[in-house]
């Protein structure tokens, strides 16, 4: 069944001598893996529209559960200002990577999410912030959403004194055991990316320090509760 799905290619994988594999996260069908015959030939129409981050309308002959087979692409971003960017290229890559991750755990389809994120990067916003952002709204598909309204030790909703990635959320003053205290706008900065819609970000500024903490804070919260490493994001890190 010859179908066009709008799509973004996560990752490819060369097959043959002339042939590539590619994972591409579509609007209509999830993740669908695709066979281009032909791709890795330098004259080849595929060979530019199917290199990761491509963003486009795929042509394929659609199967279920199989790989499915290319036909044509109509480009519609190609993402020049992450592509000339080393930073935002290498947050772009551990968004795909990510990306990959999430769909094999969740139904739910988070292909506006992960093209959002990738226009606001295009556009100049800070790639940390929006990738922080995408981390935080993935944690439910993931199983493991975060629980921003009350103590996660006794449901107290007030008189929150920390957030602690190692208990999984808010503690409370009653329930305080000594654990590192962050600011409350810390806290109010994690809240306001858990909730916000990706696509009415038109700026956002925070200080490096509270991005350097929520950033921790994501990170640690994904080691103790995803049990997903990613090669890719110990690599940003170190480039923060």
């Amino acid at each position: 069944m010859l179908i066009e799905v709008e799509g973004i290619v996560l990752s490819e994988l060369a097959y043959g001598e002339t042939s590539k594999i590619i994972n591409v996260l579509t609007k209509e069908k999830g993740l669908v893996g695709i066979m281009c015959k032909g791709a890795k030939n330098i004259k080849s129409p595929l060979r530019a529209s199917t290199q990761v981050l491509t963003y486009g309308i795929f042509s394929i002959y659609y199967k279920q559960d199989k790989l499915s087979i290319l036909k044509s692409v109509d480009i519609k971003n190609i993402w020049k200002v992450i592509h000339s960017d080393l930073t935002k290229i290498s947050y772009a890559t551990y968004l795909c990577e990510l990306v990959m991750q999430v769909v094999k755990q969740s139904e739910q389809n988070i292909f506006d999410n992960f093209l959002q994120s990738l226009i606001k990067i295009e556009q100049g916003l800070d790639p940390l912030i929006i990738t922080n952002v995408f981390e935080l709204k993935s944690l439910p598909l993931l199983g493991v959403g975060l629980n921003l309204d009350e103590c996660i030790r006794c449901g107290n909703k007030t008189q929150i004194v920390t957030i602690d990635a190692s208990y999984g959320g808010l503690i409370c003053k009653n329930c305080y055991q000594g654990e590192p205290i962050v600011d409350k706008k810390v806290i109010q900065l994690i809240r306001m990316y858990y909730y916000v819609d990706i696509a009415s970000i038109s700026k956002i500024n925070v200080e490096d320090k509270y991005k350097k903490i929520i950033n921790k804070f994501i990170s640690d919260y994904y080691d103790s509760f995803t049990g997903l490493y990613l090669h890719s994001k110990k690599f940003i890190e170190n480039i923060i």
